[in-house]
């Protein structure tokens, strides 16, 4: 049973490390801005941000009904499907031109999107309902991991392709291969049968630090009536805008505020991923020993403060500091509120419930890179999507505290029978 655990776990990662291409997107961004004699198409940062904005929307909606389908048919159906979308998707990008949007808005955005929702939602819970209670964070981190890791390699692999076959040959290339990568992974993921996992008893301390009881296997229409529900979709919102500003325009970011001293955009990126990875990771692992809402506040706070200095940032050595710490705060929230939802719902209804709460980081990731674009359009600067970032991460996290306290007024005066 451990065996097996670990292989579904590891087949998550794998799969997650293909469909990761969505936080590479800066990097095809860039070039899309752009002159044609350059190599580009001539968009603007709002126009070329359109696609990965419609991405990251079709990735959030369709992770409520692959949720569904996750915990009906199997994630092995599910995952398969998103591998086969997600490749074909950046096939069809490879046919826009300067004066052709709409594929790369259907393929990256629409196909890729929904493929990368499939794909994602079918990952975590499978490997998540292998383990017991104790170990939801860590194995949601490392699952999660590849998703935030995947950039290490896919933005060099893009500047590479980009430079010797243009946007139309990058965008194939990728897409063949991710097609090949993600569909083997799929086929290792599988969920266990009744009784096939043996759950280890919590011990005292563990339940004395449970500041809430949570409702075991709740529906989703169980959940979305908690009080609690509603204030990590809040939360969820403002992560992933905070986050998802800069991740979709960090090359262009570095490259503007440094006055085009600093070219090398995907290194930043790159270095993003590795913290984005390492966020997942160690803030699961954290919150299985300090607790979740310790590490989401926590995560919260550092956030906010990096986003009101990020404009000050103008040298490599500002930039590496700054795209390390939003990249692992960032990958943070991917382990803490899919571990949250399994704590507080249980894992029985896990894709579907998770989904749910999942549309909150679609919110913030329209929300994010579409007002960086605006922002950075209209002013020339970055400066004030830093500033709003920074004041939603600071009320995240002040909402995440009060939750806490009333939940936990509520419960130890109105014992549950």
């Amino acid at each position: 049973m451990s065996k097996k655990g670990w292989l579904v776990t590891a087949a998550g990662l794998g799969l997650n490390l293909a469909l990761g291409i969505l936080y590479a997107w800066s990097m095809f961004s860039k070039q899309l801005t752009e002159s044609v004699e350059a190599g580009g198409f001539g968009w603007s940062r709002t126009a070329a941000t359109l696609p990965y904005t419609i991405a990251i929307a079709c990735f959030a909606l369709i992770m409520v009904p692959a949720g569904r389908l996750q915990d009906k048919l199997g994630p092995r159906v599910v995952a398969t499907a998103g591998a086969v979308l997600c490749g074909l998707g950046l096939v069809v990008s490879g046919f826009g031109r300067a004066d052709l949007s709409w594929p790369l808005i259907l393929g990256f955005g629409v196909l890729a999107g929904t493929g990368i929702g499939l794909g994602y939602a079918a990952a975590t819970p499978a490997a998540v309902k292998w383990f017991g209670p104790e170990k939801k964070g860590l194995i949601t981190g490392i699952v999660v991991a590849g998703f935030g890791l995947a950039p290490v390699y896919i933005a060099p692999l893009s500047k590479a392709l980009l430079a010797s076959q243009g946007i139309a040959g990058a965008f194939r290339t990728l897409g063949l291969v991710f097609l090949v990568i993600a569909g083997i992974s799929a086929q290792f993921l599988v969920n266990p049968k009744p009784g096939q996992v043996r759950v280890r008893p919590p011990s005292p301390d563990a339940k004395k630090k449970k500041a809430h009881a949570p409702l075991g296997d709740a529906t989703w229409r169980e959940m979305i009536r908690t009080p609690r529900f509603w204030s990590l979709y809040v939360q969820f919102a403002c992560g992933a805008t905070a986050g998802l500003m800069v991740i979709g325009h960090i090359a262009k970011i570095v490259s503007s505020q440094s006055g085009g001293a600093i070219k090398a955009g995907f290194i930043f990126v790159a270095l993003m991923a590795v913290f984005n990875a390492a966020g997942r990771v160690i803030a699961g692992l954290a919150s299985d020993i300090i607790g979740r809402v310790a590490a989401m506040v926590s995560v919260f706070l550092l956030q906010a403060t990096i986003m009101f200095f990020f404009d000050q940032f103008s040298t490599t050595t500002g930039f590496l500091f700054g795209a390390a710490l939003v990249g692992f705060n960032y990958g943070s929230c991917l382990s803490l509120f899919p571990a949250t939802a399994a704590d507080n719902w249980g894992t029985k209804n896990l894709g579907l419930n998770y989904g749910i709460l999942f549309t909150a980081w679609g919110v913030g990731g329209v929300f994010g890179p579409n007002l960086a674009g605006m922002i950075a359009d209209a002013t020339g600067a970055y400066t004030a999507a830093y500033r709003v970032a920074g004041g939603m991460l600071v009320f995240a996290a002040m909402l995440g505290i009060l939750t806490h306290i009333l939940l936990s007024f509520k419960l130890d005066k109105t014992p549950e029978a």
